[in-house]
């Protein structure tokens, strides 16, 4: 059986076709598309973006992002503990906000200096 999906992981948004038996992958113009469709049916996974409180910043919020892609299903875990994240300024790009999050290895940081 196939499953039809399009490639994410640049802006070409490739049209992949995926063997769920074998994982092979067609369609895709670069090896990063084969890694997310055989990824994609066997261990989905995105990088989160998102926002924190920050005190003493020039706004109200920061943003944020994991510093690599973590498993689909604790996408909302991980938007639960940063909902109850307060930074106070200064904060540089790069800072680690949250480490290991959720025992994944990622690390949850600062995408802009504030």
């Amino acid at each position: 059986m196939k499953k039809e999906m399009i490639c994410i992981v640049c802006p070409m948004g490739c049209h992949l076709s995926v063997d769920t038996e074998t994982l092979e992958v067609t369609g895709n113009t670069c090896p990063r598309g084969e890694k997310y469709g055989k990824e994609e049916l066997t261990c989905p996974k995105r990088v989160i973006t998102s926002t924190v409180k920050i005190t003493g910043g020039i706004h109200k919020r920061v943003p944020v992002k994991t510093n690599d892609s973590i498993p689909k299903e604790l996408n909302f875990k991980c938007m639960e503990l940063l909902n109850h994240v307060e930074l106070k300024s200064p904060v540089k790009r790069g800072d680690v906000v949250i480490e290991n999050v959720l025992g994944t290895g990622v690390d949850v940081v600062v995408c802009r200096d504030m």
